[in-house]
């Protein structure tokens, strides 16, 4: 059955350009409104398949996971970089214009294989490359190992006492005004418990709503599309930075943590959650070892449930400002506690002095 041939542009100069040229290759693959982190990682794959001389419509997956582990990537990483090419894929495939461009290329090929150029041959060519490519972006074909650990050493979760806590919210300073934004952030996570995600996202009104009669941040949408309501309690006074921030930077809506130019002087665009974790990630503390340990946003999570537990905040409470949906899983953030928080009260007791009769 003929088949009436309607490519995009995109799709149809990919035909004739694609293997040869990076930048149609990477245009074919890229959604318009991907995100920094997807195009890093499209741009990565393609110029493998170049220099590797590998036609995009026949990607070896596992050999690009095993290039991307050769130069040291972690499994997560290496996961997240093929779960992107995987999706650009998809894409790709569902789009009914790159069967028709390749139905009206399919001429050169067919003549190639020395085979009749009629529109059965021509729809056979096309099935055929469509499930070829299928099968090479199945995750099956391409899987990552992940090497599970029974037991987390100290530096792999990381909870901050209170005096480095403290020490972590001085270092940025407040001057200049990057580093303003950078203790009104850090202030802001380890005050809350936000996601580095939710920090992005957070806009100038959701600084100050209440529950319950309580001010309380406001997280639009955190993981699993939740939305919840934190309240500030005794920790309030980080919205005295946040103000000072947002004065300073003249921001009165929109977006609360911005981004700068090279300058560090005006503001860009919102903040990313790669930009999140460079920026805590400069800031060191030091250990009661005297070694100076690198802090993700997470730390800075696991920090807030753990100062709040010890405090005396119940677990259910402590769970429900993090937006996790089971307490198991905010206890895997407070972490084992130590004898002196788990030595037991004296709850019971008992005449010893009826000891005395036993012979």
């Amino acid at each position: 059955m003929p088949i009436s041939p309607t490519p995009s542009s995109a799709v149809s100069v990919e035909t004739r350009h694609a293997d040869s040229d990076p930048a149609v290759v990477k245009n074919l693959l890229l959604p318009a409104n991907a995100d920094k982190d997807t195009r890093s990682r499209i741009g990565g794959f393609v110029a493998w398949l170049i220099e590797t001389q590998r036609a995009w419509y026949n990607p070896d997956l596992a050999a690009y996971r095993d290039h991307l582990k050769a130069k040291g990537y972690r499994s997560a990483t290496i996961s997240a970089h093929l779960s992107s090419v995987r999706a650009a894929y998809q894409r790709l495939l569902r789009d009914n214009a790159l069967r028709a461009a390749w139905f009206d290329s399919a001429g050169a090929e067919l003549s190639a294989l020395q085979a009749a150029d009629t529109p059965a041959n021509r729809k056979a060519f096309v099935d055929e490359r469509y499930t070829r490519l299928q099968n090479a972006i199945d995750p099956k074909n391409s899987t990552v190992h992940k090497v599970t650990s029974q037991d987390k050493a100290d530096s792999a979760q990381v909870r901050l006492t209170r005096a480095q806590a403290e020490a972590l919210m001085r270092a940025p300073g407040v001057t200049p005004l990057s580093a303003l934004r950078d203790t009104a952030l850090i202030a802001l996570m380890l005050c809350s418990g936000i996601r580095e995600a939710e920090a992005c996202a957070l806009e100038v009104d959701d600084l100050r709503q209440e529950l319950g009669g309580e001010l309380a941040l406001h997280v639009r949408k955190g993981k699993g599309s939740k939305e919840r309501l934190i309240p500030y309690g005794d920790l309030a006074w980080v919205l005295v930075v946040l103000d000072k921030w947002l004065e300073s930077a003249s921001i009165s809506e929109g977006r609360v943590f911005r981004s700068f130019w090279r300058s560090g002087q005006s503001l860009r665009g919102p903040l990313s959650v790669r930009a999140v974790e460079n920026i805590i990630s400069q800031y060191r503390v030091v250990t009661e070892q005297g070694k100076k340990l690198i802090v993700h946003p997470h730390d800075l999570r696991r920090t807030y449930a753990r100062r709040l537990y010890e405090e005396g905040v119940d677990l259910v409470s402590i769970s429900q400002n993090l937006g996790h949906t089971s307490t198991r899983t905010t206890l895997l953030y407070i972490g084992e506690l130590g004898a002196d928080k788990r030595r037991a009260p004296g709850v019971y007791s008992f005449d010893l002095t009826a000891l005395n009769d036993v012979e």
